[in-house]
């Protein structure tokens, strides 16, 4: 077994190089990797799939569309307060990753077999909402800080490959809503199974390394004196507390533009699911694949570019998806919505690792898992504006104009991105010393 090392680099920062991954789990790192990404993939459909299986749940219970978007709503809320807290204990060492991915386990195959079962709307909202919205956070937030632990070296683009996972996986229940809609309570109950067993896979292998851990065959002091990063990708300039990222007006921008783009990316979902034939079924599988796919293509290429021109790329790309929705549901033109789809889709999902790691990068890596939970609490805005504007009457009845609105909404988001600043930097030189 490998002897650790502590070294510093020329911030201070400390590293605990080695022991490897084998001495410490008994396997190689990658499986830290792949088992978050398996966990994300099988609980994709408690979101992404609930939603674009909307209208066939109406046909087969009847109901509103307002009542049976309520519970993805609520679902959404949450997920995103519980991810929070489970990140923030987890890295306490007040809650092991194993007991919360097998409390996630039960409670996300739960929440699916709750759905399919078809009960009425008080069971649906407490298995599926409340009970599966925890699990969801539950593995959201172990899976993420258990990627970010193992690959220190790239912490933001490996955690945004993962939770790309967290959309495409639902594409194969989109495909099954839109094909056979009677065949969707048991893909549901199907689901269920393998969010059980691969969610309960990770529970049994998952471990986190040591505090400050960094693989022995990355140099860490070259690392952080690597020119790309120090360019495009540049540390904070300080650890800051929570405090004082509060008293920042870059936490409550990033806020902003996450709760804006996150009711922008639900809404989608939902208004291209119950926008009837002018909508093909393939648009939609489409945008859910392209917004867990476009995550990682933005974090590779952000690595290159810098964070905050790509998620202000993406939020463009975002905003002219809309417009060509809108444009495709006016004319009643498929290739048009699936043109649309298609760049909704590539823009988004990308602006959440992107946000993550722009939170990294603004206010260092001591309180990341606190600073960011308070940036991501935002999607519980997100999804009340975002699935809530979708159930109303009017969106139904003219879901041009609603696309047109939603427009507007990301190109604002995109605007309000130029003005992200990293806290403690100056904007200019002095002239005079």
């Amino acid at each position: 077994m490998e002897k650790p090392r502590l070294v510093r680099d020329w911030r201070g920062r400390p590293y605990l190089v080695g022991p490897d991954a084998r001495d410490l789990t008994g396997r190689p790192r990658n499986w830290m990797f792949w088992l978050p990404w398996a966990a994300m993939v099988a609980i994709a459909p408690l979101q992404y799939g609930y939603a674009a299986a909307t209208p066939a749940l109406i046909t087969l219970r009847g109901g509103s569309a307002l009542a049976a978007l309520l519970p993805l709503a609520a679902w959404i809320v949450c997920q995103a307060v519980t991810a929070v807290p489970a990140i923030h204990l987890v890295r306490r060492g007040r809650l092991s990753p194993r007991g919360a991915l097998w409390a996630g386990a039960a409670l996300s195959g739960a929440a699916l077999l709750a759905v399919a079962a078809a009960g009425g709307p008080p069971a649906v909202l407490i298995g599926y909402a409340l009970l599966g919205g925890a699990g969801g956070g539950l593995v959201y937030g172990v899976c993420t800080e258990t990627v970010a632990r193992w690959y220190p070296e790239r912490p933001a683009t490996r955690v945004g490959f993962v939770t790309g996972a967290y959309a495409y996986g639902a594409a194969p229940l989109a495909l099954v809503a839109g094909l056979d809609p009677h065949s969707l309570q048991p893909a549901f109950a199907v689901s269920a199974v393998i969010a059980l067993a691969a969610v309960g896979v990770a529970a049994h292998f998952v471990r986190l390394p040591p505090p400050h851990w960094w693989p022995s065959e990355v140099d860490p002091r070259r690392h952080a004196l690597d020119r790309l990063i120090l360019r495009r990708t540049p540390p904070a300039v300080r650890q800051f507390s929570m405090g004082q990222a509060l008293r920042t007006g870059a936490l409550s921008r990033l806020a902003a533009i996450l709760a804006c783009a996150g009711a922008v990316s639900l809404f989608d979902v939902v208004a291209l699911a119950t926008a009837g034939k002018a909508a093909p079924w393939i648009a939609l599988t489409l945008l859910i694949t392209l917004n867990g796919a476009g995550r990682a293509c933005a974090m590779l290429v952000s690595e290159r570019v810098g964070r905050r021109r790509v998620l202000g790329a993406v939020l463009a790309l975002l905003g002219a998806g809309q417009l060509v929705l809108a444009a495709g549901l006016a004319a009643r033109s498929a290739p048009l919505v699936i043109l649309g789809a298609v760049l909704a889709g590539a823009g988004g999902g990308a602006f959440y690792p992107l946000i993550a790691g722009l939170v990294r990068e603004f206010f260092g890596e001591e309180r990341t898992a606190e600073i960011h939970g308070v940036v991501y609490s935002a999607k519980a805005v997100a999804g009340v504006l975002g699935i809530g504007l979708a159930a109303l009457p009017a969106i139904s009845a003219s879901p041009a104009a609603a696309f047109v609105l939603m427009a507007a909404v990301a190109l604002l988001s995109a605007a309000a991105s130029l003005g992200l600043r990293v806290p403690g930097r100056p904007a200019t030189l002095p002239t005079q010393v």
